[in-house]
């Protein structure tokens, strides 16, 4: 691919708020002369336990705290002027007394946010603090004894492993889709994101617009990342925050509302 076209497809990467997704085919030609000995078998990752509904019973440990966020803001430029600017995203429970955490791009500027339950319960949420250089963001509402989600550790998960995503992508809500995890470690640069200070986990189970925020899950049914970016013109090209990274992220601005982000540079 010419090195302009690669630039300018890296540069199409697009917040799943936003952003449309299409098909890219590849073929790979072998020689004529070219003996197969064995009969080519896709594979897949092993289904833990032998169990055939594994993706159920991730969905019926999790799915009650996968929650659907409605934010609301002001237009700030002039074709918009005193207009409103609807946005919505997904998020997850890690606290029963109502500490959601969601993308920060889903409740930017926010000036209402409303946060709905799978079984219909609706709360108003307060932004608790958000941090645009790794788009977390923490999200409070009034209510306890609430589902949660149980969380895992991003830095075990292998390439080929079982990933699975829970959200609301298009307004249609608790959406499940499943696939494998892509690739681990994957730079802001590389995806077309420079401002990020974080990687990212790919993967190829389906992300669309309305999916930000929400959880990405491995086959014991535990969190390992947060659903948060496409690129664009792509398919199969998913990515999301390891849930480290999220959490200690989220655990700053719990604690004092902002996030330190030190760096070493040099100036002249």
């Amino acid at each position: 691919m010419p090195s302009n076209l690669l630039q300018k497809s890296l540069i199409s990467l697009s917040l799943v708020s936003v952003g449309a997704v299409t098909t890219a085919i590849g073929s790979h030609l072998a020689p004529t002369n070219a003996r197969q000995t064995e009969p080519l078998v896709a594979q897949v990752p092993a289904i833990p336990g032998g169990n055939v509904n594994f993706i159920s019973n991730v969905v019926d440990q999790n799915g009650d705290a996968v929650v659907r966020i409605n934010s609301s803001r002001t237009a700030n430029n002039r074709s918009r002027q005193g207009g409103r600017v609807q946005g919505t995203g997904s998020g997850f429970i890690i606290k029963a007394d109502g500490l959601v955490m969601t993308n920060a791009h889903v409740v930017d500027r926010a000036s209402s946010v409303t946060v709905t339950l799978r079984d219909g319960r609706e709360f108003t949420g307060r932004v608790v603090g958000e941090d645009p250089l790794t788009d977390v963001a923490v999200v409070k509402i009034e209510a306890n004894n609430l589902p949660t989600v149980n969380l895992g550790n991003s830095d075990q998960i292998r390439s080929g492993e079982w990933a699975i995503a829970i959200g609301n992508p298009l307004g249609l809500d608790n959406t499940v889709t499943a696939g494998i995890i892509s690739g681990t470690g994957r730079s802001s640069s590389e995806i077309g994101a420079p401002d990020r200070r974080v990687s990212f986990i790919q993967t190829d189970a389906a992300i669309n617009p309305g999916n930000s925020g929400g959880p990405l899950l491995n086959q014991r049914g535990e969190v390992i990342g947060m659903n948060t970016a496409i690129i664009g013109g792509a398919q199969g090209l998913g990515f999301a925050i390891p849930i480290n990274r999220a959490q200690q992220i989220a655990n700053q601005l719990v604690d004092k509302g902002t996030v330190d982000h030190p760096y070493l540079g040099v100036q002249w």
